[in-house]
């Protein structure tokens, strides 16, 4: 990264200079680090929609042009060419693997899926109607009590075994909270199954008969997982960054990005369009729909199309279309009143000039609530889902903000608009 300009701040005729930093692609940066010293001023970002926080070298999104780059490789070609472990070691390291390195890679994470016994019976702590994000929040951050060896933020070794351990553990700990809530046992994970395979056993899988994980299920899972590993620096993210920042084991700041996950303007996304769904019912009431989507006064909004970053086509909904409709015709659910009617509304939402000409386009999330609610999945589980995924992406850029020596602690600064200061009254003398 290399400054190549200034931008300058005039104030009552002083002067100040700002360097423009430029990264590898993507728009220029104001650095703004002195800007206080130098002038007393804050800048006033909520939200922070135009002011990077950090430095990071794992993903990058052009929205304008719908592009999403994990360490600069397209993400369609990964979701094709690629699986979820090998797109994990990735995103950790920075290079694909060698062969041998991707054996050791997946060996390393087979081998940490189960979880310490005594964690199992934490779960007994909650409800069996408690949402699977508050039992997950709980477990991951309650890892940093039985992990000890792997806590100290400043050993490159115990950084990396947390690491393994994280992306290892959680769709056991996932597929748990799942048996949990509908009563059935855990199922152990199996070391002869892949990552996605595993997963699939012990969510689905009973003790009493075998198991047999479809192929298609699978390699729709691991697509999903890959299509969900990172997205720049987005809420939760930052949340791990944030919490990260002030020294705090890599399992508790897990922990807090699951717990900002579970916002529904985050990761409620897919459920929210599969609600959509099912209010619409059948495909006979798609019109009503449509004109209400387009009346300013109606309420009602279409789910799952558009999207607040990519302003042209999602790269990843292009991947999830091929990937339901593989799913969809391997359980035969076509007749399924509601993928009838997520079937009709896409057709109509790619059509339709209304759509086109706002962009309007079925986005990832749309995709992904068809296949998770095809492969059985309720909607509650479908934003543990996300995390399990987001797993990686947020160990990748924990551990990318550790090892930053200009990494300092987070501390946003405010514009404040309450009382200025005042004189305390004796509560006798209040009017």
């Amino acid at each position: 990264m290399a400054e190549r300009t200034s931008v300058f701040l005039e104030d009552g005729g002083s002067r100040v200079s700002l360097p423009v930093m430029e990264g590898s692609v993507g728009p220029k940066v104001v650095d703004i680090r002195k800007l206080y010293g130098e002038t007393g001023y804050f800048t006033f970002d909520p939200g922070f929609t135009s002011t990077a926080s950090c430095e990071s070298k794992i993903t990058y999104i052009d929205g304008d042009e719908g592009v999403l780059l994990y360490r600069g490789y397209s993400i369609d070609e990964l979701a094709d060419k690629s699986d979820f472990m090998e797109v994990c070691y990735l995103l950790l390291n920075g290079e694909l693997p060698s062969a041998k390195e991707k054996a050791t890679f997946n060996k390393n994470i087979t081998y940490h899926t189960m979880v310490h016994e005594q964690l199992s019976m934490f779960f007994r702590g909650f409800r069996r109607d408690a949402h699977p994000m508050a039992v997950i929040c709980g477990v991951v951050g309650a890892l940093s009590a039985f992990y000890h060896d792997s806590t100290d933020i400043n050993d490159p070794h115990q950084r990396v075994v947390a690491s393994h351990r994280l992306i290892a553990k959680m769709p056991t700990i996932i597929a748990m909270a799942y048996k949990y809530s509908i009563g059935q046992p855990f199922m152990y994970p199996r070391n002869d199954l892949d990552y996605c395979e595993n997963f699939l056993y012990m969510t689905f899988g009973v003790p009493c008969e075998p198991f047999k994980v479809s192929s298609t299920l699978a390699k729709a899972m691991d697509k999903i997982f890959i299509l969900h590993a990172d997205h720049e620096q987005n809420a939760s993210t930052s949340t791990v960054r944030l919490a990260g920042s002030s020294g705090a084991n890599p399992f508790a700041c897990i922990a807090a990005g699951i717990a900002c996950l579970w916002g529904p303007a985050h990761g409620g996304a897919n459920e929210a369009a599969l609600n959509m769904l099912q209010q619409i019912g059948t495909v006979d009431r798609i019109p009503e729909y449509i004109a209400k989507s387009k009346d300013k006064n109606d309420p009602f909004r279409l789910m799952g199309f558009g999207h607040r970053v990519y302003k042209n086509y999602d790269p990843r909904a292009k991947v999830m279309q091929e990937t339901a409709r593989n799913v969809l015709d391997e359980l035969g659910v076509h007749n399924d009143p509601l993928f009838q009617v997520a079937m009709e509304l896409e057709k109509i939402a790619l059509n339709d000039p209304y759509f086109v000409e706002k962009k309007l386009y079925p986005n990832v999330d749309f995709y992904s609530g068809i296949i998770l609610k095809a492969m059985g999945f309720p909607t509650t589980m479908f934003t543990p889902l996300f995390a399990l995924a987001r797993t990686v992406g947020w160990i990748a850029q924990w551990a990318e903000m550790i090892a930053d020596p200009s990494q300092k602690i987070g501390r946003p600064r405010q514009l404040y608009t309450g009382s200025p200061r005042r004189e305390y009254v004796a509560v006798d003398k209040r009017g």
